[in-house]
């Protein structure tokens, strides 16, 4: 509701700023020293999914690597929302001299706990993507994460692409850049994984923020980025007390091809990387008992994703992708009923009418295999329509 009443409140600021006149900017309007501009874009999925069991509610609207069923009757599923569509604000504000204060507010949808009701009006609660502000060499606020690559994300129909090894994470924090530097304090959160399995645990324990470093450099035709990762997995709850030190690093990059086409890599590996990767498909450490004696062990992950695009003339391009994770567990502490690995590929078309409005359609096979060698299998065919104002 708080979020629905700022969206309202901010709408309403623009319409009061465009009705009494205020200076007009090149895709916005202009109020006192600060220029506002605004976009987004409204985008309809329409899926057909067979998968090896039911697939929960969220795993149905993106691909989500630990949704993947096992086990399962054979089903098949059609869904369709437009709960990607986005909206955004952008500020900046001139503060003499040459300096400038800019911030961004950005909603969409895509939340599973808004009570959504397919049978009447399909409705969804605007969520917060984006609200942060940018001094100088200081970026404060909610944004994606100083750990992620936002360059090695695929050309894809689906909401991430390359899930498996994606780092896809917004969250709130203090970052400083210097040149090709960054360095940042962030909001932490950790998944821990009950003795023998069974479950998940979230805790919010944590005595200090997680620390995220990147790098970003060239070569050639090709653009890279270095991620680092130092954060505290802590559990307080009940008769556990525990930390462990969980760290990740990150490798990823872009190469500038001929005709404009391009190959996009990540490559992650990290002790205790949980939530950071593959949209928290495996937790971030394991309880070695279940006793106040118990410790926290953290659980290794790599994960790999390697995307091509290829543009067949001005209207057309198709992106190829493969990406895996693989969790190093100790099935001793977590039982044999926790994902072992995921892996995906995809290849897509894609038509841009003009430089505002694309159709598509995709293809995606998805595998998800846990510890006692069980897995299961995961087909979607996914159209989409998008128009960018």
């Amino acid at each position: 509701m708080r979020q629905r009443k700022t969206l309202n409140a901010l709408t309403a600021a623009v319409a009061l700023a465009l009705t009494a006149g205020a200076a007009q900017a090149n895709n916005g309007f202009k109020v006192g020293d600060t220029e506002v501009t605004y976009g987004g874009f409204i985008k309809l999925d329409m899926m057909y999914t067979e998968s090896d069991g039911e697939i929960a509610a969220l795993g149905r609207d993106l691909y989500v690597p630990s949704l993947t069923p096992i086990g399962g009757n054979s089903t098949s599923r059609f869904d369709s929302h437009a709960r990607q569509s986005r909206f955004f604000f952008g500020t900046s504000t001139d503060l003499g001299n040459g300096e400038k204060l800019t911030g961004r507010l950005e909603f969409d949808m895509m939340t599973s706990t808004n009570g959504n009701d397919e049978r009447t009006t399909n409705g969804y609660s605007p969520v917060i993507r984006h609200a942060f502000v940018t001094y100088k060499n200081w970026t404060v606020g909610q944004t994606w994460s100083n750990f992620m690559d936002l360059q090695s994300l695929p050309d894809t129909l689906d909401f991430v692409g390359n899930t498996d090894a994606a780092v896809f994470i917004r969250q709130p924090q203090v970052r400083y850049t210097s040149g090709n530097f960054s360095v940042a304090i962030e909001n932490p959160e950790s998944t821990v994984t009950p003795f023998g399995g069974g479950g998940r645990i979230t805790t919010d324990d944590n005595a200090t923020p997680d620390l995220t470093f990147g790098y970003n450099f060239k070569a050639g035709n090709a653009s890279f980025r270095l991620g680092g990762l130092l954060r505290q997995i802590a559990i307080d709850e009940g008769v556990f007390d525990d930390t462990v030190t969980s760290y990740g690093v990150s490798f990823s990059g872009k190469f500038n091809l001929a005709n404009n086409d391009d190959i996009r890599f990540t490559l992650n590996h990290g002790k205790g990387l949980g939530r950071y990767v593959g949209l928290n498909t495996i937790n971030g450490a394991v309880l070695t008992g279940t006793t106040n004696a118990a410790r926290l062990e953290a659980i290794d992950v790599t994960a790999f994703s390697v995307a091509y695009r290829h543009l067949w003339n001005d209207k057309w391009r198709s992106t190829f992708l493969y990406s895996m994770l693989s969790a190093d567990n100790d099935t001793t502490l977590t039982g044999t009923g926790v994902t072992k690995s995921t892996h995906s590929y995809s290849a897509n078309a894609l038509y841009q009418f003009n430089p505002k409005f694309m159709m598509g359609i995709e293809y995606k096979f998805a595998n998800r295999e846990i510890e006692s060698g069980r897995d299961g299998d995961m087909h979607r065919i996914q159209f989409s329509a998008k128009y960018d104002f």
